[in-house]
């Protein structure tokens, strides 16, 4: 199985794999535009095989951005020098051979939650129509942090709530709405849990 992770830099997509595939978060990791990695999980006692792809969240990070597939893809193709226009077509691409889509936003950052449904869904539907999507909060542990409050209450605003969250799921049609936290583990085996089952469901 094939899980992509979308949505806007900084949310914590690289964290969350990270922490999941080796039980810890580590904030020196260094990401680059399109990350591979694999796992093993059980589902009903069978051993499955994923692999989780973690896409950079920004189009323009860069207007030159190094990236290699060879890892992702038996594509064969060979590290090269990607436009922003390219890398966004090649992001198109990738979606197409994904099995869930882990859609993500930041409990703390309500631009990434709106990005969700004006910016995300529209790419991914682009380039695959049918795949699941399970909608994810991140940095949950970061709701509580009181500078985080203060920061958003500045710019007259505030975390993202559970409901507002839930009501977007049901909008765009997402399988499942999950919360967690990369820091402190909290919901984060249920996240890729939840993609697994839904990408399987979806399958048969």
């Amino acid at each position: 199985l094939s899980c992509m992770l979308v949505g806007d830099g900084a949310v914590g997509k690289t964290s969350m794999i990270i922490s999941y595939i080796f039980n810890g978060y580590n904030s020196n990791y260094t990401q680059t535009a399109f990350d591979v990695f694999t796992g093993l999980v059980h589902v009903n006692g069978v051993p499955t095989r994923i692999k989780l792809i973690d896409s950079a969240g920004q189009v323009d990070l860069a207007h030159n951005v190094r990236v290699s597939l060879s890892r992702a893809y038996p594509s064969q193709l060979s590290l090269c020098l990607l436009s922003q226009e390219e890398f966004g077509h090649l992001r198109a691409l990738c979606y197409a051979h994904v099995d869930v889509f882990i859609l993500c936003f930041s409990l703390v950052n309500p631009v990434s939650f709106q990005n969700i449904a004006s910016k995300w869904i529209p790419q991914i539907r682009s380039g695959n129509r049918t795949s699941p999507i399970v909608l994810v909060g991140t940095q949950s542990d970061l709701c509580q942090s009181v500078d985080i409050l203060i920061h958003l209450a500045q710019h007259g605003t505030k975390p993202v709530a559970h409901g507002r969250a839930t009501r977007l799921a049901r909008r765009i049609g997402a399988g499942d709405y999950l919360e967690c936290s990369a820091l402190t583990q909290h919901n984060l085996k249920d996240v890729f849990d939840s993609a697994v089952f839904a990408a399987i469901k979806h399958k048969h």
